[in-house]
């Protein structure tokens, strides 16, 4: 997975301070279930995981729920900063724009946003309800994402590309996935994305089916699991 963590969209970022009044307590929020997820191995940085490179990320709605397709503004960790043992505000960016046809996002930070921001932004897209966006990588729930009926993305579908934000769309409309709330990116090895209303919500549905996965992993294995 040679591209795993690199933006392959244009962006116009500003580098300046996120403005910690108005969203410190959020970033922590999100920090707090980053840190679950880097304790479970759903996010990081591992040598002998996609050549090296960092993986997972988190985001959330800040903007307001009404406003219009391509400004529905979120806060997002940015770009590289997966394998950070320790992260704080500094290492998120505010989303505040984007075209899918002019594959383009804008954002303001001291660092870049996610690579996965496009995928994102069609999550906030797709409903006003989804105020929490978490993309982990969890090897027992992908490989299980058909015994579970995890509604999937085409496997053609490249990670971070308009494509893939389209293909989120799609699912949201055409399957159960808003009854689900989580989806697996067939294309993209590990990957799945969880859907929430809060940063609470969406963390307890990720080891929701954490949970079911291992579960149907013990039932696979004579004698019971100790990792997969």
């Amino acid at each position: 997975m040679p591209d795993e963590g690199v933006v392959q969209f244009e962006v116009e970022h500003e580098r300046r301070e996120l403005e910690a009044r108005r969203y410190g307590a959020l970033a922590c929020e999100l920090v707090a279930w980053r840190e679950i997820m880097a304790l479970t191995g759903l996010v990081g940085q591992e040598p002998g995981r996609y050549e090296g490179a960092g993986y997972g990320n988190v985001s959330a709605r800040v903007g307001a729920r009404s406003a219009a397709i391509g400004r529905r503004s979120f806060l997002i960790t940015g770009s590289q900063t997966s394998g950070n043992r320790c992260i704080g505000l500094g290492d998120f960016a505010v989303v505040d724009g984007y075209d899918y046809t002019a594959n383009r996002v804008r954002s303001h930070g001291r660092v870049l946003p996610s690579s996965e921001s496009m995928t994102h932004a069609a999550a906030y897209d797709a409903s006003p309800l989804v105020c929490c966006v978490l993309h982990a990588h969890s090897r027992v729930l992908w490989r299980r994402r058909h015994a579970l009926r995890l509604p999937e993305t085409d496997p053609s579908v490249r990670y971070g590309t308009p494509e893939m934000a389209l293909e989120v769309a799609r699912l949201y409309r055409e399957t159960v996935l808003p009854e689900r709330q989580i989806l697996a990116m067939g294309g993209h090895e590990d990957g799945i994305l969880v859907l929430g209303r809060s940063p609470e919500e969406a963390g307890g549905i990720l080891l929701r089916w954490l949970a079911r996965a291992y579960g149907a992993a013990c039932g696979e294995v004579d004698g019971g699991i100790c990792s997969v």
